[in-house]
C-alpha cells in the first residue's frame, strides 16, 4: 500500500496498490486510520467491489448507520448502502420532477454526512459503479484549514455555541418542502456543536453544513447569517478539492472534519451510480446532546 498525497495543502490522498476486496490486517487498518486522520480524504483507485465487497471493506472502520437516507428509493436491496444515483429501479433515468430527484438535489449543497442525525457520521465510503462522461465531481472542503484561518475571537465564539441540523432545512434551501408527517417527525432538527475536536489528530475543526437551520440562542436570521459567512468562508479555493470520479474509484472521507457536495451533470441524459455506505461516530455523544429542537429550553 502506498499513500501519495495530491495537493500542496495536505488535503486529500490517493491510495495505490490495495485490493479492497480481501481483509484487510491490523497494521494495514492502522495504517489507513492515520492516512486519513491526517489528509482527511482518501482515494482508492481501480477498485472492483460487489456491494458486499464494499459493505466488508467499511466494516473494518466502525459501525455502519442502522438506516441509509433513501427516502423512495427501492433499486437497491442491501439495507446499509446509500443510493446515489439518477435511477430507478429498472435502471431508467429520474425524469426531471421525480420527488427523489427534487430530494437529492440537496446533495449538491456543502454537507457533512449524517449531521442531521443524533449521532452523526465518522467515515463514508463512496463507490463509483457508472459516471457521467462530464461533470458530476465531488468537491470536498477541509474544515481543519477553515477552522484555523478564523480570527481568534470567532474560535473563541464559535466553541460556545451549537446550531440545530435537519434534512428538512437543507432541502427547504431549494425550495423542496413536500414532507409529509412521519419525514417531519424522522427528520426532527437535532443539536450539535459548531466545532468539534478530532478524536484521533486532536485538531479542531468547524463543524457546519447546509443542514443548519437555526443556531442555539441566536434569532434565527442572525444565526442564517453566521452559517452563510462561514460556508463562503470555509469553502474558498484554498480550502477544497474536486475529485473527479473514474469507475472504480473507492473515496473515503471523515465527516467530522470535511464538508462535500455533488457537482451537477446532465441527469436527464447519462446515468451515475454511486453507493456509499456510511459509519456511525462512536466517538461523539460523550456530551450528552437534545434529539430535537423542542427539547431546547434555551
Amino acid at each position: 500500500m502506498k499513500i501519495v498525497r495530491v495537493n500542496k495543502a495536505g488535503f486529500f490522498a490517493e491510495v495505490h496498490d490495495m485490493d479492497c476486496r480481501r481483509p484487510l490486517t491490523s497494521q494495514e487498518e492502522m495504517e489507513i486510520e492515520d492516512a486519513i486522520a491526517r489528509y482527511g480524504v482518501l482515494v482508492f483507485k481501480n477498485q472492483s467491489l460487489r456491494n458486499d465487497e464494499h459493505i466488508a471493506f467499511a466494516i473494518h472502520f466502525g459501525e455502519v448507520e442502522a438506516e441509509p437516507v433513501n427516502t423512495g428509493r427501492t433499486r437497491l436491496t442491501e439495507t446499509k448502502l446509500n443510493d446515489i444515483s439518477n435511477l430507478n429501479a429498472d435502471g431508467s433515468l429520474m425524469k426531471a420532477d421525480d420527488r427523489r430527484r427534487m430530494f437529492s438535489l440537496g446533495n449538491r449543497l456543502w454537507h457533512s454526512d449524517s449531521s442531521f442525525k443524533t449521532v452523526p457520521a465518522s467515515y463514508s465510503f463512496l463507490f463509483a459503479h457508472v459516471v457521467p462522461p462530464h461533470g458530476g465531481e465531488t468537491e470536498f472542503a477541509d474544515m481543519r484549514a477553515a477552522w484555523d484561518a478564523l480570527p481568534v475571537d470567532q474560535r473563541t465564539r464559535l466553541t460556545k455555541l451549537d446550531a440545530w441540523h435537519s434534512l428538512l432545512y437543507s432541502r427547504e434551501l431549494l425550495g423542496f418542502s413536500d414532507f409529509n408527517a412521519d419525514e417531519r417527525a424522522k427528520y426532527a432538527p437535532v443539536r450539535h456543536p459548531m466545532s468539534r475536536v478530532h478524536p484521533i489528530s486532536g485538531r479542531r475543526s468547524l463543524f457546519i453544513s447546509s443542514h443548519i437551520g437555526r443556531v442555539e440562542g441566536m434569532l434565527v436570521p442572525e444565526g442564517k447569517e453566521l452559517i452563510r459567512d462561514l460556508m463562503e468562508s470555509a469553502t474558498q479555493r484554498e480550502f477544497v478539492h474536486s475529485h473527479s470520479w473514474s469507475v472504480g474509484d473507492l473515496v473515503m472521507w471523515d465527516n467530522r472534519c470535511t464538508m462535500h457536495r455533488g457537482r451537477p451533470f446532465d441527469d436527464q441524459r447519462h446515468p451515475r451510480d454511486l453507493r456509499r455506505v456510511t459509519l456511525v461516530d462512536a466517538s461523539y455523544g460523550k456530551t450528552p446532546q437534545p434529539t430535537s429542537i423542542f427539547a431546547s429550553t434555551a
